[in-house]
């Protein structure tokens, strides 16, 4: 069972949102808030890209430098959602491997592990620098597949955003999407999402009846 972090079990996007919004200026390449929302889900690298086109590779440094910094500084407004520590636990219970997929930075991910407090859950842990390419791109999912030992068809994700949906479409993985990180159901079900939830406590109701079920069934 392969759970995203930001937006899906921490409320955390839009304090990135404000993060890079912020450390653009800074760096002299003012972006649009709702472009740079559109991108959360993807690593910083492949985000920056996205954003600013050849100019990324200029200022990519001093931009991901200006984030991680500002985005400490809101770290105290971060929050697990309702009902993610719940969900993650009732996972676990039922004999499934959990595997957070992220991401997040290392130091973005020590933040967020302390905010979630769901490690005796935890089998393992995939990030942003376990993987060349971070998502939409699939080694993310794949490295966490090879981690909890086990094939793409008995493995569910749950995402966000289109991008956690097409790196599991990428890697032959069924995605469960909610909509906590302010993406749309139309959108993650064109994405290839089997199943859209409104967040972490409307899956866990119907957790035994959701395509997680697969994993313990």
């Amino acid at each position: 069972m392969l759970f995203d972090i930001d937006g899906t079990l921490v409320d955390s996007n839009y304090l990135h949102v404000n993060a890079w919004l912020r450390a653009l200026q800074a760096v002299g390449h003012p972006v649009d808030a709702w472009r740079i929302h559109r991108g959360q889900g993807m690593g910083s690298s492949e985000l920056l890209d996205t954003l600013l086109g050849a100019a990324a590779e200029q200022v990519a440094s001093r931009a991901k430098q200006q984030h991680t910094e500002l985005y400490k500084e809101s770290s105290q407004l971060l929050r697990a959602f309702d009902g993610a520590r719940e969900l993650v636990a009732a996972v676990a219970q039922r004999g499934a491997k959990v595997v957070l997929a992220t991401s997040a930075a290392p130091d973005e991910l020590e933040i967020l592990r302390s905010i979630l407090d769901v490690e005796d859950a935890v089998a393992e842990i995939t990030a942003a620098e376990d993987v060349e390419s971070a998502k939409p791109a699939p080694d993310l999912v794949q490295i966490a597949l090879q981690r909890a030992e086990v094939p793409a068809d008995r493995a569910v994700f749950v995402g966000d955003t289109v991008w956690d949906v097409q790196a599991c479409g990428k890697a032959g993985v069924a995605c469960v999407g909610v909509l906590t990180g302010g993406i749309s159901a139309a959108e993650l079900t064109d994405a290839g999402a089997v199943a859209v939830y409104e967040d972490c406590r409307a899956l866990l109701r119907d957790l035994d009846a959701s395509p997680l079920a697969a994993v313990w069934s």
